[in-house]
């Protein structure tokens, strides 16, 4: 059977799990109070006086829902297959599976579907959410059939890409940045497409209509749009959408046929010696002992003699050793390679990403967009490739300060570290300058993109100085919110999923936000009301998720005036007014939140790890 007992084991337990119910409540809620406050939006601002306006509000609410899910699923389903696989990896068991009778297909196909089965799920329940849309008129089913052809398989590719690379990658973060980045490359590269940059037509096929083949973003807005017949030969641009279901398909197809094929070559990772193999081939006659001695020593001979190793000699006894700073876990970040040589690899891949952001912003600069102040666009032409760009960079320094935290406790290192005479500040610091400096080029690339912005005219000099600065601030927060998270949750999937989920849905929280004002505008006073469940929603979650496990009124106060901040500060940008005090805002917001995250790290260090003090402790 290709899909094996992992899938089976996952799908006895799952259901047994409260956290499998309460996920789909929680995500089919969300939908209907999203499609509620937009109705409540509309009905506030607009009169409603026909059908053709609530069939107007259907085919707006259906093409704004849609693409959020799909965002959302492909989070999911690359995290959630990249961190399963992952965590096998962090804690050895990976290793026990390889020796059980397991086919490789069972192996890597099983692990894909139990880690997907949860966004599966999620998906499903909400086609009654989707059906409910048509009932507003603008919306058919032939466009639903569609919509649910794209997520499907677009959470398919996202899962494959996310479980190939972990079965590859040996680190945690080797797997989450190169997912993230890999899934970046994948829509960028058919923007472009989409363009028409490198060329307007392919064969009988169209940019746009190629694009829409291969791109989950183009699907999605084209499975959306309705279908206008002319004649037997319909719309092509819907009929690509089929051919994406195909794609995606052979996309999956061809990842997992690879991990297949490589999975006990890549694992594990590191290969047997020559003389070690051939130890144990003789082992089995008993003389085992005796000849890896005998192997061991003629090793040694043999290593003694040659001219590298005399040369290391002499330059060792002539040369002092290295010196290990005041804090060793700060040295050990800079100074070594603590999270692999591959992290070489995750650069390149960054800094292609970052060619291509800035090569849009520098074609947007030299046609004039960048810099139409007069344009009244709601998200400037500058900002369309850069404010993508921003978030991969700081989702990737979000999963390095995370895995920071999860590999020392996976490797049972973290422990040992405890057991020293280092302080909470020696640690926690520790490990955010070597997040600083691991990921220098994902926070000095973004600001040196801003200053280019500037000098071709498209900022202002106070609105780049409040970019950066907004910019740094961000930065703080997700690095602390990364090592918070790796400290309180033992788990490392669980703190994996709710320090990257946290960055990915504050993002998405604002893109919607800022998505639903425009799309059904009004007044602040007619908005408020109907966001305000949003807001005292997303307080909830980022209570539950950061402030739960190790309560505090500060984290509390935190939770609550975040939501409300942001979404101020939303406002006054869609207001194009007082672009300082939105700085002040955002700074004053998420500046609070990283203190209230820090300050227990250093002081309350026990409890944050949830240890506690024995009988005869002080």
């Amino acid at each position: 059977m290709i899909i094996g007992p992992v899938f089976t084991r996952e799908a006895v337990l799952a259901p047994r799990r409260p956290k499998h119910y309460f996920q789909r409540v929680v995500y089919v809620t969300t939908l209907l109070i999203l499609m509620c406050t937009s109705w409540l939006v509309l009905n506030g601002t607009q009169i409603i006086s026909n059908l053709g306006d609530m069939a107007r509000f259907g085919a707006v609410l259906f093409s704004f829902i849609a693409p959020l899910q799909l965002a959302c699923v492909v989070f999911m389903s690359a995290l959630g297959s990249a961190s399963a696989v992952s965590q096998e990896k962090d804690r050895r068991t990976l290793i026990l599976l390889l020796l059980s009778r397991l086919t490789n297909s069972e192996l890597v196909v099983g692990k894909l579907l139990a880690s997907l089965l949860n966004t599966l799920t999620l998906i499903v329940a909400s086609i009654p959410v989707f059906m409910l849309i048509t009932l507003f008129g603008g919306v058919s089913l032939d466009q639903v059939l569609r919509v649910f052809l794209v997520t499907f398989g677009t959470s398919l590719v996202a899962g494959s890409l996310g479980s190939t690379f972990a079965l590859w990658r040996e680190k945690t973060f080797q797997t989450l940045a190169m997912t993230a980045l890999a899934i970046v490359l994948w829509i960028s590269i058919w923007e472009v497409v989409n363009r028409g940059i490198l060329g307007t037509q392919f064969g009988n096929l169209s940019c746009q209509a190629l694009a829409v083949c291969c791109s989950p973003w183009h699907a999605i807005l084209a499975a959306t749009r309705p279908v206008f017949s002319s004649g037997t030969t319909g719309d092509p641009i819907a009929w690509c959408v089929y051919v994406f279901g195909a794609v995606s398909l052979a996309g999956a197809s061809l990842l997992n046929g690879v991990a297949i094929w490589r999975v006990r070559i890549w694992n594990p990772s590191r290969e047997v010696r020559p003389g070690q193999q051939a130890a144990e081939s003789e082992s089995i006659w008993g003389v085992e002992h005796d000849l890896t001695q005998e192997t061991g020593q003629a090793d040694e001979a043999a290593r003694a003699g040659h001219v590298d190793s005399i040369g290391r000699a002499r330059q060792t006894a002539r040369s002092k050793h290295r010196e290990v700073w005041d804090n060793p876990i700060l040295w050990r970040e800079v100074c070594t390679w603590a999270y692999g040589r591959k992290v070489l690899i995750i650069r390149l891949a960054y800094l292609l990403v970052a060619g291509m952001a800035g090569t849009a912003l520098h074609w947007s600069v030299t046609s004039g967009a960048a810099t139409d102040h007069f344009n009244l666009q709601i998200i400037p032409a500058a900002a369309q490739p850069l404010v993508p760009f921003f978030f991969v960079s700081m989702v990737i320094v979000n999963a390095l300060a995370v895995t920071a935290i999860t590999n020392e406790r996976d490797g049972q290192a973290l422990d040992l570290l405890l057991a020293t005479d280092l302080s909470p500040r020696e640690f926690v610091f520790g490990k955010l300058g070597g997040v600083l400096w691991v990921t220098k080029e994902m926070i000095l690339i973004p600001i040196l993109m801003c200053c280019y912005l500037h000098w071709a005219g498209g900022l202002s000099f106070q609105n780049l100085v409040f970019l950066v600065m907004g910019l740094v601030v961000t930065c703080f927060f997700v690095m602390m919110l990364g090592i918070h998270c790796g400290l309180i949750y033992s788990n490392s999937r669980t703190a994996v999923t709710i320090s990257i989920g946290t960055v990915f849905f504050l993002f998405v929280g604002v893109a919607t936000c800022i998505y639903m004002m425009v799309s059904f505008g009004g007044s602040f006073q007619t908005q408020l009301l109907p966001f305000l469940s949003l807001i005292l929603g997303g307080g909830v979650g980022l209570f539950a998720a950061l402030g739960a496990r190790n309560p505090s009124s500060a984290m509390l106060t935190a939770s609550i005036l975040l939501p409300f901040a942001t979404f101020y500060a939303i406002t006054t940008f869609l207001l194009r007014d007082k672009e300082g005090l939105v700085l002040v805002v955002v700074a004053a917001a998420y500046g609070f939140t990283t203190a209230a995250m820090l300050v227990p790290a250093i002081y309350e260090f026990d409890i944050a790890m949830g240890r506690t003090r024995g009988d005869g402790e002080d």
